[in-house]
């Protein structure tokens, strides 16, 4: 029964891949993604049903647009697949309980914060005000009134430690080193994780993003890197393999 449940998420993993990905891209540009049709970029023909159906409409087209053959941008599919996975790992790692429920929460902000990020480099505001509610209001159903309170606190913490290493940061380098979606994340993550961890993640999300930077300044000749990703990239490690502030320590005084 357990295998038929990692099936079944990971196929509606794919499914709200596909929405996270629209979102991601239409919200920055203020465009509709609830009412407005799912078109080809090149031609800007309306999709049918069968033209959508994640990951295997664009292995039976090819990767090529049915009504104009031009390429398909692979990012949707890509993100239905990587969607699919986590969400089947999340069924697998916590079953039906609170967990799972934030779990789901951690990917699907994945999702539409890489996109917006890696494409425009910009974190939506919507997006962070709507999950910032998402998890509130699962912490209070799931923990109490007291404990989603002191897990508030715990991403203003959080949100005032970012906001000091981008004033650091803008001292040292001259120059804006930080975006304010960044810093808003961190509230966000806040709400699930403590401060120490919260912090964890900051460092993962740097030693991530290193060599990314270099191979980005290597390549294309600019130093801008959307750091959100790595951010929430540490955010889901740090959630998914239940690492806590002991095992941390136990870690370093192992050395």
């Amino acid at each position: 029964m357990k295998f038929l449940y990692i099936i079944i998420f990971f196929i509606l993993g794919t499914c709200m891949g596909s929405f996270y990905t629209v979102v991601g891209l239409r919200l920055p540009k203020k465009e509709k993604f609830l009412t407005g049709r799912s078109h080809c970029d090149a031609c800007g023909h309306d999709l049918s049903l069968l033209d959508m159906v994640p990951v295997l409409s664009f292995l039976f087209l090819r990767g090529k647009c049915h009504y104009c053959k031009e390429k398909i941008d692979s990012l949707s599919t890509y993100m239905e697949i990587f969607t699919g996975i986590l969400y089947a790992l999340a069924y697998y790692a916590f079953g039906f309980s609170g967990s799972f429920v934030i779990a789901l929460g951690i990917i699907s902000m994945l999702v539409i914060l890489s996109v917006s990020d890696i494409k425009y480099y910009t974190i939506p505001d919507e997006i962070i005000i709507f999950f910032a509610g998402y998890f509130t209001i699962a912490n209070t159903m799931i923990e109490g009134i007291i404990p989603a309170l002191l897990h508030i606190g715990s991403g203003l913490i959080l949100f005032a430690f970012m906001y000091g290493i981008m004033l650091l940061g803008n001292l040292i380098f001259k120059k804006e080193t930080l975006g304010g979606g960044d810093i808003k994340l961190m509230f966000d993550i806040g709400l699930v994780l403590n401060p120490f961890l919260g912090i964890v993640v900051i460092f993962i999300a740097s030693f991530l993003a290193l060599p990314i930077s270099f191979l980005i300044l290597w390549k294309q000749k600019q130093n801008l890197v959307p750091f959100g990703p790595f951010l929430l990239t540490g955010f889901l490690f740090l959630y998914f393999t239940k690492i806590d502030m002991q095992m941390i320590i136990d870690f370093i005084k192992s050395f």
